[in-house]
């Protein structure tokens, strides 16, 4: 039977200390946070493997949903600077792994899925989680009932933010994504200034993209 104690220290030993993830919270809350328990029981042996585990669909089809890979979510987690008492969406949660991590961290977490199967496993993984909040709705949505936030983190890639996202921000709020596709993605931190956005690059990454964050396509002849 697999030690899932020792595949958790092992993760955060060799793939998140040695990537310049500096803030112990994260750390701890990495460790304390059985990924296992939210991949699908076929997928269990791979759940502290240093990649985007899909957990609907097939890797790599369209619309398949993942959970990102750990050091890019530590990283992501980390670029966002949350502090203990900061209300944080994160948009994507899948089966809920992200949403429970950050529920170690922030003050507050509402896990935004639009998926009900996915938002189901993911109720019963934090069942009992007062940190967690679910909320089941489209994602680029956002959810405007339950902000304004003062981080936002998306569980995916994004060819383009939405408006209505960053609109959800408090004053000084932080939205965190991956923009982009494939070699060119970065990890971005877009800050809220009054009605203007700052936008600075975190670091390098390339994770699969969420549905519904798709730039529109061109009429083609």
């Amino acid at each position: 039977m697999m030690d899932f104690a020792r595949a958790r220290r092992t993760m955060v030993d060799t793939q998140i200390r040695v990537n310049d993830v500096t803030d112990t919270r994260i750390v701890d809350a990495l460790m304390a946070v059985p990924r296992e328990n939210f991949v699908p029981e076929t997928l269990r042996p791979l759940a502290y493997l240093d990649d985007d585990l899909a957990v609907k669909g097939e890797g790599g089809s369209r619309g398949a949903r993942y959970l990102v890979e750990p050091v890019v979510l530590a990283r992501m987690i980390q670029a966002a600077g949350i502090g203990a008492a900061d209300h944080v969406l994160d948009v994507g949660t899948a089966t809920g792994y992200s949403s429970a991590v950050l529920g170690r961290i922030a003050g507050s977490v509402v896990a935004l899925e639009e998926d009900g199967d996915l938002a189901g496993r993911a109720m019963a993984a934090f069942a009992g989680d007062s940190a967690v909040t679910l909320v089941e709705g489209p994602l680029a949505g956002g959810a405007a009932a339950h902000g304004p936030f003062d981080v936002i983190l998306l569980q995916g890639a994004a060819e383009i933010v939405p408006p209505a996202l960053l609109g959800q921000l408090k004053e000084g709020g932080r939205l965190v994504a991956v923009v982009g596709t494939g070699r060119a993605a970065k990890c971005m931190v877009h800050a809220r200034l009054g009605e203007e956005f700052s936008v600075r690059p975190a670091f390098d990454a390339a994770i699969p993209l969420l549905p519904g964050f798709e730039k529109p396509r061109g009429f083609v002849f």
